[in-house]
């Protein structure tokens, strides 16, 4: 599995926009993409508007596949204007949980 890390600073006054439009595409990948097992968001302590996602994908194929989905193309094109500044990624390989756990795991994310 490939986990992917991003990192995003909001602009000020843009964070509740943004939190809602990044809400639908998180939603949007667990639920109509098979190939993403886990998309978390997280906020910094330090700074309410520095974001943290946190993915897990099946290979650079579900990657692919989810820059092309509608949710995401959607967020993107509506939140790029609150960036402040660029987005930070780190792109890593997952040893646990193993892939066969993953995989288990997929099914009471729709739940």
């Amino acid at each position: 599995m490939i986990a992917v890390f991003v990192t995003i600073q909001i602009k000020k006054g843009f964070k509740d926009q943004f939190m809602d439009a990044l809400l639908d595409d998180a939603l949007g990948s667990i639920h109509n993409e098979p190939k993403c097992y886990r998309f978390d968001i997280l906020q910094s302590d330090e700074d309410l508007n520095r974001i943290h996602l946190y993915e897990v994908y099946e290979d650079e194929d579900a990657i692919a596949s989810h820059r092309a989905q509608p949710h995401f193309t959607k967020w993107l094109s509506t939140v790029e204007p609150w960036f402040d500044g660029d987005r930070t990624r780190i792109e890593m390989h997952t040893v646990l949980p193993t892939d066969e756990t993953w995989r288990g795991q997929k099914q009471t994310l729709k739940e």
